[in-house]
């Protein structure tokens, strides 16, 4: 299964999850119906009847008041995660990690963050810490790869050496790529409205320990309903659980064996579940997970009753079949003696060949949503690359927009000088004095290191203002206007900003399920080929070949209008949005295709490589890091 398939099963569970919902609702309102039913009969007069007439307009208000209750509370707790997965990392405590900590075992968190993320060709997530857990635990949590945040408890950080730590991410980043991450972020706003009546039902059985307990005047049917309504309230938490338990269990599996395949080491995710086994504290958290149980790493809670996640045990055999629970205190001796050294344990990553320089479209298909172990090697190489001083700046709230601009700053030295005036005049001298140290060091990145470095500054961005991302925006667009020509690189660096400001803006709206279908889009779709092959081939030969190719493997052969304007942006910046609507399905058709142009002489040039990120990028695809390092394809 592929990360198209992926995300359309995640889309299913999406429906599923709301049918669930609106079953249990009605569910929820018939049953207090029925209570309400026997109260009253409890109230009757002498006679003990009750009027049907009587009957309406108490069972119609309830029904309207519970199921009203429900809704506004589901719809209120959506509201409140509008913002994405900090808002989540925050409320549950969490602290986020700045690039200049000074705690290794946090700068080591943010290094094992990036690479993977600069390896599956998303954006880095913000990163978080739990401070006051000592369980071993994490959870992923947002609604798109652009305002992802990744948390881990204290107790991983300084309970797990580096692989262990490494397999807890990757299972992490498997969650954000499948879909799992916006599915589990929509299931706490939905499933809260449940929840709410167990809320409500403690709520009133406090009250009947206060002043119910006395059955004169009626309070008796009262005491009842007190009753009635707390065990409906923990029959909402029952069905709560036994949702998230159908939904979130085999995820977890597929998680698990995901994190193997990205991290080509099956010893590091086993390795972090069988240190859970072992340790005192296990997964537990300290702080109420009832909500948000099913997106962590491992159940959080004592509850096994319809519990989220399977039994550790299970998920540890499943990786690697011959172990046995008699093992885990060899385990245990293990990591005893090892975890001093391993926690003070940096990457060092081994050497290794130059890629070829063929390029396999039938490959990077599988991969993305889905990178392996050699685009997590070269996302640690390239990061490894860069200088300190580099490193820095892009992880600076400060400096980040200089890293943004210093790449696009001129080799011609008369255009340099004007794009750094209208750098001063915009953001002033100092900005414009740092942006010339930045770009010293910048001279002589490789092709293959730009589109990364450009991510690498993104969680750093996204802590600025809005205000500030906008005049961002318009002084790249300043800049690569200055001499009268926009290349692909200059084009993807404005166009990325832009789409992770407009998911920025409103994350909800950004994952939100497509509908619209690849015919629709023909004359779109088909511009994207055109492009692509006029990008990546000279020759006119090879460009009709690679657009006959292209359009073949969409299905569409005769979608091409021959009267193909030249302005190549205007063409991106048309087709982008439409086609963003595009079936998860008909995304993969249209990724397929271009994977096929672009490979039609078996090579990947940069501009090819930037405008397949670029164009991923704006369909929210996730693209697997291309090339190595040393610039090679």
């Amino acid at each position: 299964m592929n990360f198209f398939e992926h995300q359309a099963r995640a889309r299913r569970q999406t429906r599923w999850l709301i049918v669930a919902f609106v079953v249990a609702t009605i569910l929820f309102v018939l049953v207090i119906d029925i209570v309400l039913l026997v109260a009253m009969g409890g109230l009757a007069d002498g006679r003990g009847q009750v009027a049907s007439e009587d009957l309406i307009l108490p069972l119609a208000g309830t029904s309207v008041v519970v199921a009203g209750v429900i809704l506004l509370a589901s719809l209120y707790r959506t509201m409140t995660l509008r913002s994405g997965g900090a808002a989540v990392a925050t409320e549950l405590g969490g602290v986020r990690v700045d690039a200049d900590t000074a705690d290794p075992l946090r700068q080591r968190l943010r290094n094992v963050v990036e690479e993977m993320a600069l390896a599956s060709g998303v954006p880095v997530p913000d990163v978080y810490v739990l401070e006051r857990e000592s369980g071993i635990n994490a959870f992923a949590a947002g609604y798109t790869t652009s305002d992802a945040a990744i948390a881990v408890t204290r107790g991983t950080l300084e309970k797990l050496n580096r692989e262990q730590l490494q397999g807890v991410i990757a299972h992490e980043f498997s969650h954000i790529l499948n879909g799992d991450m916006r599915l589990n972020i929509r299931m706490i706003g939905v499933l809260f409205g449940i929840l709410v009546i167990a809320v409500i039902g403690r709520r009133m059985l406090a009250m009947r320990h206060r002043g119910f307990r006395s059955r004169n005047d009626g309070r008796g049917g009262i005491v009842m309903l007190a009753l009635a309504i707390t065990a409906i309230g923990y029959l909402g938490l029952f069905m709560a659980r036994w949702i998230k338990a159908s939904v979130s269990r085999r995820r977890e599996f597929l998680a698990d064996a995901s994190a193997v395949q990205f991290t080509r080491n099956p010893d590091g995710i086993a390795g972090a579940l069988k240190q859970i086994a072992v340790d005192s504290q296990h997964g537990l958290l300290s702080i109420d997970t009832e909500e948000v149980n099913h997106m962590m790493f491992e159940e959080a809670s004592a509850a096994r009753l319809f519990a989220s996640h399977p039994p550790l045990l299970e998920r540890i055999r499943r990786i690697q079949p011959d172990f046995s629970e008699q093992d885990l205190e060899a385990f245990a001796q293990r990591m005893a003696q090892r975890r001093k050294a391993e926690l003070a344990q940096t990457i060092t990553p081994p050497p290794v060949e130059s890629a070829a320089t063929d390029f396999n479209a039938a490959g990077w298909i599988g991969q993305i949503g889905n990178p392996d172990g050699q685009q997590l090697l070269w996302a640690a190489l390239l990061s490894a690359s860069l200088s300190p001083s580099i490193q820095h700046a892009a992880h600076s709230v400060e400096w980040a927009p200089e890293v943004l601009l210093a790449l696009l700053l001129d080799r011609n030295q008369s255009l340099r000088d004007e794009q750094l005036l209208i750098v001063a005049q915009t953001l002033g001298h100092e900005s414009e004095q740092q942006l010339r140290y930045i770009w010293q060091d910048l001279r002589n990145i490789e092709p293959t290191q730009k589109l990364p470095l450009i991510e690498m500054t993104f969680p750093a961005l996204k802590r600025r203002p809005l205000e500030d991302l906008r005049q961002l925006q318009g002084l790249i667009d300043a800049l690569i206007a200055i001499d009268d020509h926009i290349d692909v690189f200059e084009y993807a660096v404005a166009k990325m900003l832009g789409v992770m400001i407009d998911d920025l803006l409103d994350p909800p709206s950004a994952s939100y399920q497509r509908t619209r279908k690849l015919k629709s889009l023909r004359s779109e779709a088909a511009a994207l080929i055109v492009v692509l092959a006029r990008q990546g081939h000279q020759d006119s030969a090879q460009i009709e070949a690679a657009i006959e190719k292209g359009l073949q493997a969409l299905g569409l052969p005769d979608a091409l209008d021959r009267a193909f304007p030249d302005d190549w942006r205007t063409v991106l910046d048309e087709a982008l949005g439409p086609l963003d609507e595009l079936r998860i399905q008909d995304k993969q058709r249209l990724i397929a295709a271009l994977m096929v142009t672009a490979s039609m002489d078996g090579k990947l040039v940069p501009e090819e490589a930037e405008l397949m990120r670029v164009i991923c990028a704006s369909l929210h695809v996730p693209l697997p890091l291309i090339g190595h390092p040393d610039g090679s394809m």
